[in-house]
């Protein structure tokens, strides 16, 4: 019956010494090895990409002790089953003396009321809590609960590892494929690694497909019976998707490494991460969106055309759609790469909210105030007013903040681009109405 399992659960390690990767886990003398031996196991958080282990290592783990292992999936189960688990936890407990490892699959998927539901009972030791999330587990797992529990972080798996588990499983005779007498060719693994993306389960599950597609062709034709070539795992995989969740912790990993190399001026960093957004399936509308901001936060004055060019790059691909409208993403995205940068706008915005939240409502300057009644002249509203195109060079010496602002300047130009222009033209402006109001004072 092992045989009607998909090979990549028939290939599940079933013990510490099985598992191919996790080195910084599963070493000598590191965490895990330091938890078995002591024979005390805490409530953990099991957190990482699909298809790295994570099921796989709270078996592992929950043999190493005499505990009745629950499996429980927070997609398929709802809390009413928790409530039969904690009754049957109690009955072991008193019975036989007993704990229960209660491991929760992608526990990211219980809401807060859910997840308050098992708490009180990690708390009072009645079974250890191991939780698996593809999620980050600041975001998915309620503080109470997390604090109780140890975070393991599990990495995607290398090329070097994924050829290990899958050569294994090729040449294994009791749970893999080892009765075929299969063989890769040339390239046929490096390949299979590359397309498993990381995830041992999407490598094992390819392979498996690449296997009875060539002893489906031997049986056919004359070709070798025990040759899976390149050809046969492209099939097999066909479209393999690029791991990503558009709602989860990887789609902000890559929107913020897309910012961080546009910012830091780097045209072949900014348009991998693109690419790779683009290609994982995200909605171009929203990085046209970032673009347009970060066109104002990270480079503002330095380059006024920026804010137009990323707006354009908006209504280019609004025009055109996928796929001919992804080039002008790129278009944008180099020109943002290679823009002066400036932040001084972001400030200056920073310091403005700041300062209106400090200082309240303060009143509009009596010569600022808009005068279209008899009554609001009588008030002095628009009072002393200088227009500003009646003055040599358009420029007055007023007030233009309310009296109880001390701070003065929010906006501070850099020397890049054309910011560097408006500094040179401000600071002028400065030294012309300085000179204005020591004459008007004289």
């Amino acid at each position: 019956m092992d045989n009607l399992k998909p090979l990549a659960e028939r290939m599940r390690p079933q013990s510490l010494s099985e598992i191919a990767g996790q080195d910084d886990l599963l070493g000598k003398g590191k965490l895990l090895e330091s938890m078995l031996g002591s024979g005390i196991l805490p409530s953990l958080i099991l957190w990482g990409p699909p298809g790295t282990g994570k099921t796989t290592l709270a078996r592992i783990l929950a043999r190493s002790t005499s505990a009745d292992f629950v499996y429980f999936s927070a997609v398929l189960s709802g809390v009413k089953e928790v409530r039969r688990i904690v009754e049957q936890a109690k009955k072991l407990r008193d019975s036989e003396q007993r704990g229960t490892i209660f491991f929760i699959d992608e526990i990211h998927r219980f809401n807060k009321s859910q997840q308050d539901a098992f708490l009180p009972h990690v708390e009072n030791g009645l079974f250890t809590l191991i939780g698996a999330t593809t999620e980050n587990p600041s975001f998915q797992v309620i503080a109470p609960l997390l604090s109780r529990c140890r975070v393991l972080v599990l990495n995607s798996l290398s090329k070097r590892h994924l050829q290990t588990i899958c050569q294994r499983a090729l040449d294994n005779t009791k749970q893999g494929l080892g009765l075929s007498k299969l063989t890769f060719d040339t390239n046929s693994l490096e390949l299979l690694a590359g397309f498993a993306d990381g995830d041992a389960r999407k490598g094992l599950n390819t392979l498996e497909i690449a296997a009875a597609l060539v002893i489906h062709r031997s049986k056919t034709t004359t070709a070798s019976p025990t040759i899976i070539t390149p050809a046969d795992i492209r099939e097999a995989a066909q479209q393999t998707s690029l791991r990503y969740d558009k709602d989860g912790e990887e789609h902000y990993n890559l929107i913020s490494a897309l910012h961080k190399s546009l910012r830091d001026s780097d045209p072949d960093g900014s348009l991998y991460w693109l690419y790779r957004m683009l290609e994982s399936g995200e909605d171009p509308l929203y990085i046209c969106r970032r673009l347009i901001r970060f066109a104002s936060e990270d480079v503002g004055l330095s380059d006024p055309q920026a804010l137009i060019h990323t707006i354009s790059c908006r209504d280019a691909y609004h025009t055109l759609g996928l796929p001919e409208g992804t080039l002008a993403l790129a278009q944008a995205v180099s020109y943002l790469a290679t823009a002066p940068k400036s932040n001084s706008m972001y400030k200056a915005e920073s310091a403005v909210r700041k300062c209106i939240r400090s200082s309240g409502t303060l009143s509009v300057p009596l010569h600022l105030r808009n005068a279209p009644t008899q009554l609001m002249k009588s008030l002095n509203y628009g009072k002393d007013y200088k227009y500003a195109h009646d003055a040599d060079g358009a420029l007055v010496a007023q007030d233009h903040l309310p009296l109880e602002i001390n701070t003065k300047q929010f906006y501070f130009p850099t020397t890049r681009g054309y910011e560097a222009l408006v500094k040179n033209r401000l600071e002028k402006w400065q030294t012309i109405l300085k000179q204005k109001k020591n004459n008007a004072h004289s």
